[in-house]
């Protein structure tokens, strides 16, 4: 029995037509996200493939702070810049898009990193300002310049894509190097991407496994994903199925969907775990439950396909355990 909701993710081809299927090596980059390190937190405008949780190691006040507004007012550029953060996620003050780039604007022209960054953000996004990728590109470049990882990691992306710039790969290549040695996790995968398809940089599996494990290290479920199949195919590794269990497991249970079913191939199948056809199901329901079109019915048939070999009672608990983890993880989509 399926569980409720499906979540579609571009550009992930499974390449499973029967069972057992072959995990296939996926690159998907990741775009544009607006990080604002001046009150740690991060907001996530214009992405490509996966909305990200709110991250904030200290919430903003609910209130607006008496003198900010005075202090930007009086031209204090990190005061403008955060004050067009508030306007920007509504914390303290209502949201207003449009308040928010002009305060970000202001702060922007005096040369502060982070609101040129958000700046270009806005127009990449269209937000508080008609869509305009060429003027995302120039706000993205003057942060860049100034050494701001994430805009370097967002100009990146607009080279590789040829957003608003004629498109570069050895362009988009450089900038994703310059973000990715500053620990920009963003950065690190879409490099990964680009030595595993030799874009820009020559083809290379053990680099581009490199970095995607310094990504991965750092949470990010893509690049998790992809070093899972890497280890998989034996890819710029040596051949492991119990570490590509493990990196699967990992994206998994960040609700990565690809991931979830390659992990129920992996328990059908007894490659890296113990043969498990109550775990299979589970996470080839989970699996079924989030992706779409053509990579969903690949699910699906999977999961059926193990329950052909099921008890009832090893239906039951397989049911039981997917709906148990959908529920505790319900806010992870």
């Amino acid at each position: 029995m399926p569980l409720d909701g499906v979540v579609p993710l571009r550009g992930l081809a499974l390449g499973c037509d029967t069972l057992p299927p072959r995990a296939t090596h996926t690159a998907v980059r990741m775009k544009h996200y607006v990080v604002d390190t001046a009150v740690a937190a991060t907001t996530a405008l214009c992405l490509a493939v996966l909305v990200p949780p709110l991250l904030a190691q200290e919430p903003l006040p609910t209130q607006e702070p008496a003198d900010l507004r005075a202090r930007a007012e009086a031209g204090d550029a990190q005061a403008q810049f955060t004050l067009g953060l508030r306007y920007a996620v509504g914390w303290g003050v209502p949201y207003d898009g449009v308040e928010a780039v002009r305060w970000f604007r202001l702060a922007a022209e005096q040369g502060n990193a982070e609101a040129q960054f958000n700046l270009g953000a806005r127009y990449a996004n269209g937000e508080g300002v008609p869509q305009d990728d060429v003027e995302a590109v120039q706000w993205y470049r003057l942060a860049a310049e100034q050494g701001y990882a994430a805009a370097q990691s967002s100009l990146g992306d607009r080279y590789a894509d040829g957003e608003g710039v004629p498109q570069d790969y050895v362009e988009a290549a450089r900038w994703f190097r310059l973000a990715a040695e500053q620990g920009d996790a963003t950065a690190q995968f879409n490099l990964g991407v680009m030595y595993g398809d030799g874009e820009g940089v020559p083809q290379d599996d053990v680099e581009a496994v490199r970095w995607y494990r310094l990504a991965a290290e750092q949470e990010l479920g893509q690049a998790q994903f992809n070093l899972g199949v890497r280890y998989y195919n034996g890819e710029g590794v040596t051949q492991d199925y119990a570490e590509a269990v493990q990196w699967y497991r990992s994206a998994a249970e960040q609700d990565f969907a690809s991931a979830q079913h390659n992990l129920g191939i992996m328990y059908a199948d007894g490659q890296g775990v113990p043969q498990d056809n109550v775990e299979a199901h589970m996470w080839f329901n989970l699996a079924a439950s989030r992706l779409s079109g053509a990579d969903r019915e690949q699910a699906v048939a999977a999961r059926d396909h193990v329950a052909e070999r099921m008890t009832p009672t090893d239906l039951s608990e397989a049911q039981r355990r997917a709906r148990d983890w959908a529920n505790a993880n319900r806010y992870a989509r």
